[in-house]
């Protein structure tokens, strides 16, 4: 079991991203089958197109931002939920006046993230 607020887990850069910062709220090892991320992509800043081995489920909690998932690209805000099956290409970018806040669960597998690009779209 555990229980703590968010302001007391640390956040990290995203080497990839821009802008981009994770927080792991909880860890695969404190949770058995998930873990669960908190990422802020301030304005401006984004991730470019990658892929990973795993799955994504995502909750925006503010903010918003395209997103491209696959072929398609989508504009995305509080309150929208979003699924990314693993191995298909993704990025994101904040283009608006403040914070995009989401929380992003993913299965505790071993993930591989390849980058497609370097600058997000």
């Amino acid at each position: 079991m555990s229980i703590k607020h968010a302001r007391d887990v640390d956040s990290q850069v995203v080497k990839a991203g821009d802008k981009t910062f994770i927080q792991v709220l909880i860890s695969s090892q404190e949770g058995p089958n998930f873990a669960l991320r908190r990422f802020v992509i301030q304005p401006g800043g984004g991730m470019p197109s990658h892929t990973n081995t795993v799955e994504h489920e995502q909750y925006i909690l503010s903010g918003h931002a395209r997103i491209g998932i696959g072929e398609k690209t989508f504009v995305i805000s509080s309150g929208d939920v979003v699924f990314i099956p693993e191995g298909i290409p993704h990025w994101y970018k904040n283009g608006g006046e403040e914070d995009f806040v989401f929380l992003c669960a993913i299965p505790n597998k071993e993930d591989r993230i390849t980058l497609l690009e370097k600058v997000p779209c």
